[in-house]
């Protein structure tokens, strides 16, 4: 074996029993990714209780699986897989009608419009980003569940197509195709106000 070779093991090796150790402290887990799985759960299911619930069951499942991480991917993606399975199942279980009634939520929408539009300069440049972002959430209530997880998961959190699906266990073409759709529909609904989304790969 080349000194290269063995070099990446162990860099690999060392990654590895990073993120493993990271998972044997639940405050830590819970004090760095809390916000980002809470806002894809809230964005995903449009109810700010039954969020918090799943949030809450995601830190306790990865917790109590804590030794079955393989540390093929990050901690932070590993987190979304299980946040993304508890909502299929919620779904699946209780037969939960995605975004039927419309409604505020807590996940903020003027957090979404600072993710948006960060560098907004003045009260009016504000108030355009939070009606974008309005215009988002209200067709994302029009969307599967699958492209809205993987919208959710691209332009909200802005992860890639690869960590998507890791998240999500779907493959990576699948992931565009959900994706495409997503931003397409998104496109038509929002008119000229879509063009604060980027592309899909």
């Amino acid at each position: 074996m080349s000194a290269t070779a063995s070099t990446a093991i162990l860099s690999f090796a060392a990654r590895q029993e990073a993120r493993t150790h990271e998972l044997e402290d639940i405050d830590g887990l819970v004090r760095l990714y809390r916000a980002k799985v809470y806002r894809y759960v809230a964005y995903s299911i449009n109810d700010a209780d039954l969020a918090e619930s799943i949030t809450q069951d995601c830190f306790v499942k990865a917790y109590a699986n804590r030794a079955s991480f393989r540390g093929d991917c990050s901690v932070s993606t590993w987190l979304m897989s299980i946040a993304t399975n508890l909502v299929r199942d919620h779904v699946r279980t209780q037969k939960f009608k995605f975004w039927r009634n419309f409604r505020a939520t807590a996940a903020d929408v003027t957090d979404m419009s600072h993710q948006i539009s960060s560098r907004a300069s003045s009260p009016e440049i504000a108030l355009i980003a939070r009606e974008r972002v309005q215009g988002v959430h209200a067709a994302l209530a029009t969307l599967s569940e699958r492209q809205r997880s993987v919208f959710v998961m691209r332009f909200l959190e802005e992860m890639d197509l690869a960590e998507i699906a890791q998240a999500t266990g779907m493959p990576v073409n699948t992931v565009k195709t959900h994706l495409h759709r997503a931003v397409t529909a998104i496109r038509a609904q929002l008119g000229p106000n879509a063009s604060t989304l980027g592309g899909t790969r």
